[in-house]
């Protein structure tokens, strides 16, 4: 007969689990504060080069610009604070909403359109429990952001942009009926695959438009946009309905004379659903967002840099293959045996790539080494193919022409000496082209080695729980991950 486990029990294990995830968060904050520290020395080093000319300067310029940035993300995660940014329409109470929040007014309100001009952050420490490293509490940064329909749209577009690319966490707020600009403003702000919730607010003005009704004109105009996909990758995460500043009403009060007079009154603010879904998203996945946006801004950041780090020495890089190339051709040449003709080819390829990744300062294992070298054979078709093969054929030749010159001298050497020409040409051109190669995927970053800012993303997504609403999220940034590491 089977028993069921006490709460004791239960409770134990609950506890142990807890334990065990707490430490897996600790760990992959290590490696992401890891993962960044290295990817800024790799650059750094390179601020150092001798440089003279002017186009060269400009290079390091724009490294050092971009160390900066990767120096600033790693601040921001070490001091754990959750960056919320707030964005809206017009007249839709966005900082109504934060200082309903804050429980004080901080922000300016006011009846008339754009009172936010530029954007302003507020700093919002709530009574949570930090369950990955007690030394470093979390709080929340909330952003308030002007409208995204007010005067100089253009200016104001690309500042919303800006904000929310850094934030870990959007919310943007509407009131009353969806409008086609706000369609369109949400369909933008998905495509940065950031977690969303969706706040009603003025709940006491539209006490009938409830959340299948948001849903329902979510849907008309993806409809009517004629959009491709499924519906389920515009809705927001997480709908909640608020009021952050209810109208006054009138009521009716009875003074002790009997006299009967009509007075305002002001309702207290009804945030308590926004409340709780940022004390949630806080408590159990503030974290894993933090560290997640730190790499993603990374990933961008290191693509760039990367693709100025081969500009910037592309010369030697280029001397570096010709080096190479002719190294091989020569050590072909010399070779009578077509198979270790073959095999040392492939090694000295391989060979090469490192010694390109360890020039632009780029982490490269032998595993990847020999995984870029499969990519590079695979994408360059039957070009590459062809001079591998025909590498092979002629090594093949060559062997028997070494076979029957010590038969045949006069005849047979000049038959050796013909296919160990060909046969070094064609050795030399295939590592060349491998090297051009090469050099374009270094250029796109290399972000896959074992402390890399791809690889601890993926294992920062898997710590993830797939049952929360944030599931559709990681499928997004597993398919983006999937797309960059091929």
């Amino acid at each position: 007969m089977s028993t069921a486990s006490s709460p004791s029990v239960a409770s134990s294990e609950d506890s142990r689990l807890s334990v065990v995830a707490a430490d897996r968060a600790s760990l992959l904050f290590k490696q992401t504060r890891l993962s960044l520290r290295r990817t800024i020395d790799r650059y750094r080093a390179k601020l150092h080069l001798p440089r003279l000319e002017s186009q060269d300067l400009q290079r390091q310029a724009t490294i050092k610009a971009g160390v900066d940035q990767l120096t600033a993300i790693a601040c921001r995660l070490e001091t754990a604070v959750l960056r919320v940014a707030v964005f809206g329409l017009v007249s839709r109470g966005k900082s109504a909403v934060l200082n309903a929040l804050l429980g004080e007014k901080i922000l300016p309100t006011g009846p008339l359109n754009g009172v936010t001009q530029w954007p302003r952050s507020v700093y919002w420490k709530p009574a949570i429990e930090d369950i990955h490293d007690s030394s470093l509490p979390l709080q929340l940064e909330l952003i308030d952001t002007p409208g995204l329909d007010e005067v100089e749209g253009q200016v104001r577009g690309e500042m919303a942009q800006t904000i929310a690319q850094s934030a870990d966490l959007i919310l943007f707020v509407v009131a009353g009926d969806i409008t086609q600009t706000e369609y369109t403003a949400l369909v933008e702000l998905r495509q940065l695959q950031k977690p969303l919730l969706l706040v009603f607010n003025k709940i006491d003005l539209y006490p009938d438009c409830d959340r299948e009704s948001l849903y329902r004109s979510l849907r008309h105009f993806w409809q009517k946009s004629g959009a491709n996909g499924s519906i389920e990758a515009l809705l927001p995460d997480e709908i909640v309905r608020v009021a952050a500043e209810p109208a006054p009403y009138k009521v009716r009060v009875e003074w002790p004379d009997g006299q009967i007079r009509e007075e305002w009154e002001t309702p207290g603010s009804q945030i308590t659903e926004l409340n709780q879904a940022l004390l949630g998203v806080a408590q159990h996945q503030g974290r894993s967002l933090m560290m997640l946006n730190a790499l993603s801004q990374a990933r961008q950041i290191d693509a760039t840099l990367a693709q100025t780090t081969v500009e910037l020495q592309a010369e030697e890089a280029d001397q570096l293959i010709l080096r190479f190339a002719k190294y091989k051709a020569l050590a072909v040449a010399l070779n009578p045996v077509a198979v270790l003709d073959l095999m040392g080819g492939v090694a000295a390829d391989l060979w090469l790539i490192r010694s390109l990744a360890h020039l632009y300062g780029l982490p490269m294992t032998g595993h990847e080494a020999n995984r870029l070298w499969r990519t590079i054979v695979r994408s360059s078709g039957a070009l590459i193919l062809s001079e591998l093969g025909s590498g092979l054929l002629l090594g093949l030749g060559k062997s028997a022409a070494a076979a029957f010159s010590v038969l045949d001298s006069p005849s047979g050497l000049v038959a050796y000496t013909g296919a160990m020409t060909a046969q070094a040409g064609a050795a030399g051109y295939g590592t060349y082209a491998i090297g051009q190669a090469a050099k374009r995927y270094l250029a796109q970053g290399c972000s896959w080695g074992p402390q890399g800012v791809g690889t601890v993303m993926q294992e920062i997504l898997q710590q993830l729980e797939t049952e929360t609403h944030w599931s559709l999220l990681q499928t997004e940034l597993r398919e983006l991950l999937h797309k960059t590491a091929e």
